[in-house]
């Protein structure tokens, strides 16, 4: 087990590398104002591609799963494989709630997946696919996240490890928690489809 001291400094790296919020910056860079004052309020791609302007929401996915996935591959470098894993973690939490917008972030899909992906690449390219499969049958993107990240522990501890299990385990967990408003939707068949 890495020491308490490395599991501080990757936490630390994570969360701040994870905090940039990319979605907001992309949209203000682009002069379409704060994205916090449209559709959902968030600061992810899906709120993104509300603003029309699907190249943006490509950006911001892209970059907020580079995020995550740099949090664990810049400390695998350096620290241990256990510190790298509370790296992941702490982009993600960092994504979701973000000191500096007054711990108002995303709800983490991209950068959980971008965090998987750099953990054990087959594990992030099957809870990637779950999702794409899952939003091209029912075009809906919070349904799709939720079984993507809640098969994603399933997927690793099948094909890699119980660490990287334990890992999946959490950012499901994370994801059904910043979900709770589109699960109550999701139950009276309200949450809105993609493309619209």
């Amino acid at each position: 087990m890495a020491d308490w001291g490395a599991i501080a400094l990757a936490a630390g790296f994570g969360y701040l590398l994870g905090s940039i919020p990319f979605g907001l910056l992309l949209t203000k860079f682009a002069g379409l104002g704060d994205i916090r004052a449209i559709g959902s309020g968030n600061i992810g791609a899906t709120n993104v591609l509300r603003t029309g302007r699907k190249g943006l929401a490509l950006a911001t996915l892209v970059l907020d799963g580079a995020k995550g996935a740099a949090a664990v591959l810049v400390m695998l470098a350096v620290l241990e494989r256990e510190a790298a894993l509370f790296a992941g973690l702490a982009a993600v939490l960092g994504h979701n709630f973000p000191a500096w917008l007054r711990f108002k972030g995303g709800k983490g899909v991209a950068t959980s997946l971008g965090t998987l992906i750099a953990v054990a690449w087959p594990v992030g390219i099957g809870a990637c696919l779950t999702w794409l499969a899952v939003a091209a049958l029912f075009r809906v993107s919070s349904l799709a996240a939720l079984a993507a990240l809640g098969l994603a522990p399933l997927y690793a501890y099948l094909i890699d490890d119980a660490p990287a299990a334990a890992l999946a385990l959490g950012l499901g967990v994370l994801a059904i928690v910043r979900h709770r408003q589109n699960i109550r939707r999701l139950l009276r068949g309200e949450e809105p489809r993609l493309g619209r």
